[in-house]
C-alpha cells in the first residue's frame, strides 16, 4: 500500500502571506536602520562595511549577487506554484491579476520616460518603478488588520507574483551585457541537467540545489546576472498538482519554498534592504531632489502604479470581464493600487543593474524609490483605514 502523503499544516498561500507580512515589517525596520546609519556619525563605517572585499567581490556584491539568488529561488518557486497549482492555475483566474500587473508595469514606465525624455542618460532606468515589493506591501496591509478583506491580500500577492515574473524577463533581456559564450555554454549544459532531473522526476532536493549552485557560478561568469540561476533552478523543481487542496501534497518545490520562506523574509530581504537603502541626505539640495531621475521614479511609483492598476481593474469590472474581488469596494481597490506603488526591494535591485552599483545615478534612483514607496505606503494606509 502506498504510504499517505504528508500533510503540510497550513496552506502554502496562507503561510507565505503570514511570513511575508511579518517580514515586510522587519524590512521596514531594516530600511529605517540603513537611513539612520547613512545619516549619522555611523555613516563612514556603514559605507566602509559594505565595500569590504571578501574574495572576488565586495560584501555588497555578495549580498546583491549571492544572497539575492536565494531570494530569486523563492520567487521562482512562488511563480511556478501559483501558475501550476495555485491561485493562477487556470486562465480565468489569471485575467484580473495579469491585466492589472501588465498595466501596473506599463503605465509607470511611461510616466518615468515622459519625465526623463530630455535626459537620455536616465532612460535606462525605465524598469525601476515597474516592480511591487510584496513583502513591504503585505506588511503595510498587516498593520491595518481586518480592515482589508482577504480577497485583496490574495489579489496583491497575485499581482506582485506576475510583477516579479515581468521583472525577471526585463533583467534577462535588458540588463545583460558582454556575454561570455564559453560560460554561457556551460550554463546551458547545467540547465539541461536540471531539465533531466525534472524529467526523471527526481524527488530528492539536494541534486537540484547542487546543480543550481554550479549554475550560479556559470551564469555569473557569463555576464548575465547570476540571480537568474535561482529562478531557473526553481522552475526545474517538480511539483505535484492537486487542484483544490495544494496543502496535502508534498513535492521538492513545496519543500524548498517552505524551507526558504522565513529565511528570505526575516534574513535575506532585510539584509538586502539594510545594505541598499542607505542614502546620505545630509547634503541634499532642492535641485537634487527635483532631478528628473528622482521625480520620474517617485511619480511613476505613486501615480503610475495607481493609475495603471486601479484603471485596469475597474475597467475589467465595468466591462463585466471579471467580478469585483469579494467584499471589496472601489475605494479599497484604490488603496491596493497605491500599495502596489511600494517598489523597494526589486526597484533597488533593478536600479543597481541599470546604473551601476555606487554610481551617482543609483543614489538618485534610491532617493526616488524611497520617496515614491513611502508616499505610496502612507497614502495607501490612509485610503484603506476606513472599510
Amino acid at each position: 500500500m502506498r504510504p499517505p502523503l504528508p500533510r503540510i499544516r497550513f496552506t502554502v498561500i496562507r503561510e507565505l502571506l503570514a511570513s511575508q507580512a511579518s517580514g515586510g515589517q522587519v524590512l521596514m525596520m531594516a530600511a529605517a536602520a540603513a537611513m539612520f546609519a547613512a545619516n549619522s556619525v555611523l555613516s563612514e563605517q556603514y559605507f566602509h562595511l559594505l565595500h569590504i572585499e571578501l574574495g572576488p567581490m565586495s560584501l555588497l556584491h555578495w549580498i546583491n549577487d549571492g544572497l539575492m539568488a536565494v531570494f530569486f529561488l523563492l520567487v521562482g518557486c512562488e511563480i511556478k506554484r501559483e501558475f501550476v497549482d495555485g491561485e493562477m492555475a487556470t486562465w480565468p483566474n489569471r485575467i484580473l491579476p495579469g491585466v492589472a500587473a501588465a498595466a501596473g508595469m506599463a503605465v509607470p514606465a511611461l510616466v518615468y520616460l515622459a519625465i526623463n525624455h530630455a535626459a537620455p542618460a536616465n532612460l535606462n532606468g525605465w524598469a525601476i518603478p515597474t516592480a511591487t515589493d510584496i513583502a513591504f506591501a503585505l506588511g503595510v496591509m498587516a498593520l491595518l488588520g481586518n480592515r482589508v478583506p482577504a480577497s485583496l491580500k490574495l489579489l496583491l500577492t497575485a499581482i506582485a507574483v506576475i510583477d516579479d515574473l515581468g521583472a525577471i524577463v526585463v533583467i534577462a533581456a535588458v540588463y545583460t551585457e558582454g556575454v561570455d559564450l564559453t560560460a554561457l555554454a556551460a550554463a546551458g549544459g547545467l540547465c539541461g541537467l536540471l531539465a533531466l532531473l525534472n524529467w526523471r522526476r527526481v524527488q530528492v532536493v539536494w541534486p537540484y540545489l547542487l546543480v543550481g549552485a554550479a549554475l550560479w557560478v556559470a551564469v555569473h561568469a557569463s555576464g548575465i546576472h547570476a540571480t537568474l540561476a535561482g529562478v531557473i533552478t526553481a522552475l526545474a523543481l517538480p511539483i505535484h498538482p492537486s487542484p483544490g487542496v495544494p496543502e496535502i501534497r508534498d513535492s521538492p518545490l513545496l519543500r524548498v519554498e517552505h524551507a526558504l520562506a522565513s529565511i528570505v523574509a526575516f534574513a535575506i530581504v532585510p539584509i538586502f534592504g539594510f545594505a541598499n537603502a542607505g542614502v546620505d541626505l545630509r547634503d541634499l539640495t532642492l535641485a537634487a531632489a527635483l532631478d528628473p531621475l528622482v521625480l520620474g521614479i517617485a511619480a511613476a511609483l505613486l501615480l503610475g502604479k495607481q493609475i495603471g492598476i486601479f484603471g485596469a481593474i475597474m475597467a475589467l469590472v465595468k466591462l463585466n470581464t471579471v467580478d469585483m474581488p469579494a467584499n471589496a469596494s472601489p475605494r479599497q481597490i484604490w488603496g491596493l493600487s497605491l500599495l502596489c506603488g511600494i517598489g523597494f526591494t526589486m526597484s533597488l535591485f533593478i536600479a543597481a543593474l541599470a546604473f551601476g552599483t555606487g554610481s551617482a545615478q543609483e543614489e538618485a534612483a534610491k532617493l526616488g524609490i524611497i520617496a515614491g514607496s513611502l508616499f505610496s505606503a502612507v497614502l495607501g494606509m490612509l485610503v484603506l483605514r476606513n472599510r
